[in-house]
């Protein structure tokens, strides 16, 4: 009698990267800028940041990889006929997106879904990472479908509704109105507006199911972490946001949701909980961040859904 093979599906998990220690910063850094070396003054800007957020200890890494394993951990409990396997393909850093898709076909995969732990699409950021792997599976003939967004997603929206309103109880004794909500995401060159990516209105369509979720009516969207490329990137910044809440008096409390990010990461740990948390204290404004989804069920959920969509498509 003869044994029907389970079918078996790899699933490219794909994220930015990020050192896996202090000197791994310059190869990381320079590998950001096309090949081209830091000058010193960048290398100890960026190492500085990278200092103050993890000291003697460099817990990043750990977050996507946790993030991978617990994915993998919930597709199979929730579809018991496929045997899902998930492999790691970075931006920035080893193993690189085409590495990942290089060990699915080295492992005998021969259909995978990539997907990007990022909610939002815009074609200079998710659309760069599926690019490159569609290039790399082409190459060796495996055959990959892509999730390109997930921005409103049941569970994900149920996870950010949660962290907004736990981080609004933070403000004891403070009326929900009386804080400023500021939904934040990592800005790109303006010049995306030309283009009509949908990065944008995806933010803000995000942004306002989670306020009216919550009940919130004082909330707006600010941008963060804009590179320094000479280019105009979107804005207003989360420091000039800020700094608007103080001069027009909106508030003197405010809780930030960084939506475009789903783990604890340079851009949330030091942006945010370091450089915007001295502009609130400079201003006299109380400044509160929600957690990161890391490897929340619900965020897990999101995951597992949207690729397993992909598998289903005819």
């Amino acid at each position: 009698m003869s044994v029907t093979q389970q079918k078996r599906i790899g699933v490219l998990v794909m994220s930015y990267g990020t050192p896996e220690s202090l000197d791994q910063v310059e190869a990381y850094y320079t590998h950001i800028r096309r090949g081209n070396p830091p000058t010193p003054e960048q290398l100890k800007d960026l190492t500085d940041r990278y200092e103050a957020i993890v000291g003697g200890f460099f817990p990043l890494r750990e977050n996507t990889d946790k993030q991978v394993q617990a994915l993998e951990a919930r597709l199979n409990e929730k579809y018991p006929d496929t045997t899902f396997v998930c492999y790691q393909g970075l931006k920035h850093a080893s193993p690189f997106i085409e590495d990942g898709v290089e060990r699915m076909v080295q492992d005998g995969i021969t259909e995978a879904v990539g997907v990007v732990l990022a909610p939002h699409y815009s074609v200079m950021s998710v659309g760069g990472y599926i690019k490159r792997a569609q290039e790399k599976a082409d190459s060796l003939g495996l055959s990959m479908r892509f999730v390109k967004s997930y921005h409103l997603h049941p569970a994900l929206i149920e996870a950010l509704v949660q962290r907004v309103e736990e981080g609004l109880n933070r403000f004891e004794g403070v009326a929900k109105d009386e804080v400023k909500v500021i939904f934040t995401a990592h800005s790109l060159p303006e010049k995306i507006l030309e283009m009509k990516d949908p990065y944008p209105d995806q933010l803000l369509e995000t942004s306002k199911a989670i306020a009216e979720r919550c009940g919130i009516t004082h909330w707006q969207f600010g941008w963060q972490s804009a590179g320094q490329t000479g280019v105009p990137w979107l804005g207003p910044d989360i420091l000039d946001v800020l700094h608007t809440v103080k001069k027009e008096k909106q508030a003197e409390h405010v809780l930030i949701c960084p939506i475009g990010f789903v783990s604890d990461h340079l851009e949330v740990l030091y942006d945010l909980d370091i450089e915007a948390q001295k502009t609130a204290r400079e201003l006299g404004l109380r400044l509160e961040r929600t957690r990161s989804l890391n490897t929340d069920p619900l965020y897990m959920e999101t995951l597992s859904d949207v690729v397993y969509a992909q598998t289903e498509r005819d």
